[in-house]
């Protein structure tokens, strides 16, 4: 699946849900799942750009969205969404992003959208 599909596939599917969903303004910055996503996004960029140093996330833009529901048979327990900037050695770039969270605050799928 390509990633122009996923960007079209993920907010159709999730965003009605999340629309019933619970959700946290940036009060709850220090939430479990965006530590989750943050770590787990920066592991990734570092596969494919080993001169990234580091993901820092703009906690008063963070919104956390709980919620129970599934794709197919995959549970889905939160979303994380906001702005996070993501650090070379020379630069730092903003970037939109949007995690997946399933059981026990697994990482699903993280991805940085430019702006």
């Amino acid at each position: 699946m390509k990633v122009t599909t996923l960007f079209i596939v993920i907010p159709a599917v999730l965003f009605p849900m999340a629309a019933y969903a619970e959700t946290s303004a940036s009060e709850n910055a220090d939430a479990p799942e965006i530590d989750a996503c943050r770590a787990s996004g920066l592991i990734a960029l570092k596969e494919h750009t080993p001169t990234i140093k580091d993901v820092e996330m703009d906690l008063d833009s963070v919104r956390v969205i709980k919620m129970n529901s599934k794709i197919g048979d995959v549970d889905i327990k939160a979303m994380v969404l906001g702005e996070a900037s993501i650090e070379k050695k020379t630069s730092s770039k903003a970037k939109n992003l949007i995690c997946i969270l399933g059981e026990k605050g697994k990482v699903l799928l993280t991805v940085f959208s430019d702006q």
